[in-house]
């Protein structure tokens, strides 16, 4: 793996970056767009996804970064979960949640590789 300089470099960053996006758009629409106490949690769980991949990196320590990244994979849960509360409000096209879904699934899934690649590089 190349040595990586800044966590704008790593894809796990990059894909909950897109995730932060998908969800302030989906979330600023219909009914959605006035249950503020949901669409402030779904937003901050998102950002929180994000930004503990940035933390992490920023942490210098191997072990802090696993911490933050295994942080930053639980916010990514806490997404997928609201997305049913999504669906069963109907707050949200079937369209926007599949693609919801998608955006954690991938996200949550190359936060883990990486945090998998640390933990067995020590």
């Amino acid at each position: 793996m190349a040595k990586v300089e800044r966590f704008e470099e790593l894809n796990c960053w990059k894909k909950s970056r897109e995730l932060v996006n998908l969800v302030y758009k989906v979330s600023d629409k219909g009914k959605f767009k006035t249950d503020f106490d949901l669409k402030s949690q779904f937003r901050r769980a998102s950002v929180s996804s994000m930004n503990n991949i940035a933390e992490g990196f920023s942490r210098y320590s191997q072990k802090e970064f696993i911490r933050f990244l295994d942080i930053s994979s639980s916010s990514s849960g806490e997404v997928k979960s609201m997305l049913y509360i999504l669906e069963d409000l109907e707050y949200a096209s079937a369209a926007d949640i599949e693609q919801l879904h998608l955006l954690v699934d991938e996200t949550k899934k190359l936060t883990l590789a990486l945090l998998k690649y640390l933990a067995t590089r020590k």
